[in-house]
């Protein structure tokens, strides 16, 4: 599908000369006579970018582009003001309300193209950058969701069991095959201790041996 580009302007031979030429090259056009009438078909069209002159009826450019910028759907909205006002002072203002690029008039037609373009390809880069991070973060979001749920979850089957927190440890070393003396090692223990630990989980669970007390651990989800 291309990518629709609205053109406002007062003067209906730049309309439609503006209109064919993009249809020419490949864009899809619609054109508004007047600001506000451009201000309705950008929020029911949404167009990839806004060609506009200054001085048309109802709502001039600069009126134009501020109330657009006002809305977060169209702040990033690509905007070219063509004009004759072609002051230090106006360009300033079309710069302060926002828009991209000010071309003068008479212009060349061929500049508008280019100017056309690299907005686009620009405009296309940061609405792909932007779907990237929302995305990674929807991911990282979901990735922590699920850690908490499964935190949640390891807490309620301890709580079911009456395992303390000393005993989850020792649990949770079992199950990574450590002997009782590198567990000792690692919870600074004896492997007496650790022994007495493990014979307390053998009974909360009614397992007999530590591969079965690992099996129960992995089904009722005690480790994470």
């Amino acid at each position: 599908m291309p990518l629709l580009i609205l053109v406002a302007d007062d003067d209906l031979g730049i309309r439609v000369a503006v209109k064919d030429y993009l249809e020419i090259h490949g864009y899809a056009a619609i054109t508004a006579q007047n600001g506000e009438d451009a201000f309705s078909l950008v929020k029911t069209y949404r167009p990839h970018l806004l060609v506009s002159d200054i001085k048309m009826p109802y709502k001039d450019g600069y009126t134009l582009v501020k109330e657009l910028r006002q809305l977060p759907e169209f702040r990033l909205l690509p905007v070219v003001f063509l004009t004759e006002c072609d002051t230090t002072a106006e360009r300033i203002q079309g710069y302060q309300v926002g828009c991209d690029v000010y071309l003068p008039k008479p212009f060349e037609m061929e500049e508008l193209k280019a100017v056309i373009r690299n907005l686009l390809e620009r405009s296309q880069i940061i609405q792909s950058e932007w779907r990237f991070s929302q995305e990674q973060s929807s991911t990282q979001k979901n990735l922590q969701q699920q850690q908490e749920a499964a935190k949640i979850s390891i807490q309620a089957e301890m709580e079911l069991f009456d395992l303390t927190r000393r005993e989850s440890e020792v649990l949770d070393l079992l199950t990574m095959g450590l002997s009782n003396g590198e567990i000792g090692q690692r919870l600074h223990l004896s492997p007496r201790t650790i022994e007495k630990y493990v014979s307390s989980l053998l009974r909360k669970t009614d397992t007999s041996n530590r591969a079965e007390l690992v099996r129960f651990a992995l089904d009722h989800h005690l480790v994470s």
